[in-house]
């Protein structure tokens, strides 16, 4: 599997070139924009699909080095899309809400997931540890509650090495924590975005549904393409060991044959020696 193509032509019908109402700016979005039509800046796509594309390699590496991914987006549009993809490429994601410390203060948070584990196994055994219907009723309205903040990330096991953001403005809170511990950031710039915060800013509308899908779709390849040369890498070298394993065998066989021969020969020589003697 190769790292992922688009064309222009796809970013053009995904919409991906609407901005935001000129209202909604930020100055240091100017490099890339195009111009204004209707009140709407309009993001100029010859600067988008490098920047894309960048993205795209710098995802493929994490991946290919056995990195972890987190998905980040809450809003509503975007939500149910990056959950799939994260499933899809069996990453992680954020879709609900963005807990304050989620990644900075780690230690915690893995001691709610470990919580939340033992109450799902405590409602599944709830017969054999005598529960009431009223304690397993007030554990399963918890365990929800739990489940949709950390239900993306329960077999994370630690800090991701890259986090994908649609929406900068909005994630703002995940893309500081990010800075702080130099996780490297790919993140959907819009036109009231701050690229300066993210490590590969990708100019480009983060509200529509079919953009959000498209950037999705191309980093779960992308991903994909990382995790097909790792394990590919990791196959060549079990191949390359077997093939030695072999030749090793066939040596210590053929070293073990011409013993044999050798003993045999040495043998031969033995009896004929011994009847001569006896002659």
């Amino acid at each position: 599997m190769a790292l992922p193509k688009f064309t222009m032509q796809q970013l053009m019908e995904a919409g991906v070139h609407f901005g935001h109402h000129t209202r909604r700016w930020n100055p240091l979005m100017t490099p890339y924009v195009y111009g204004v039509k209707d009140k709407i800046h309009i993001i100029n796509l010859n600067k988008t699909a490098p920047l894309l594309h960048r993205a795209l390699v710098a995802l493929e590496a994490v991946a290919a080095a056995g990195g972890k991914i987190l998905f980040v987006a809450t809003k509503h549009q975007a939500k149910d899309i990056v959950r799939d993809a994260a499933e899809r490429c069996g990453q992680f994601y954020v879709n609900n809400r963005w807990l304050g410390g989620m990644l900075t203060n780690w230690t915690t948070v893995s001691q709610s997931i470990r919580r939340l584990k033992k109450m799902e196994a405590d409602i599944a055994n709830a017969d054999k540890l005598g529960l009431t219907k009223k304690e397993v009723g007030v554990m399963t309205k918890e365990v929800e509650k739990l489940r949709s903040v950390f239900g993306g990330i329960l077999e994370m096991h630690g800090t991701p090495q890259a986090m994908i953001v649609i929406d900068v403005p909005r994630e703002m809170n995940a893309v500081r924590e990010a800075k702080i511990l130099d996780i490297p950031t790919i993140a959907i710039c819009d036109t009231n975005a701050n690229p300066e915060m993210v490590d590969y800013p990708v100019p480009g509308n983060d509200d529509a549904a079919r953009a959000t899908q498209l950037y999705c779709d191309l980093f779960v390849d992308a991903i994909l393409s990382g995790i097909e040369k790792r394990l590919g890498g990791a196959a060549a070298k079990k191949a390359d060991a077997d093939v030695a394993a072999d030749a090793d065998e066939i040596e210590d066989a053929a070293k073990e044959r011409e013993a044999k021969q050798k003993s045999k020969a040495s043998e031969g020589r033995a009896e004929r020696r011994e009847k001569k003697a006896d002659k």
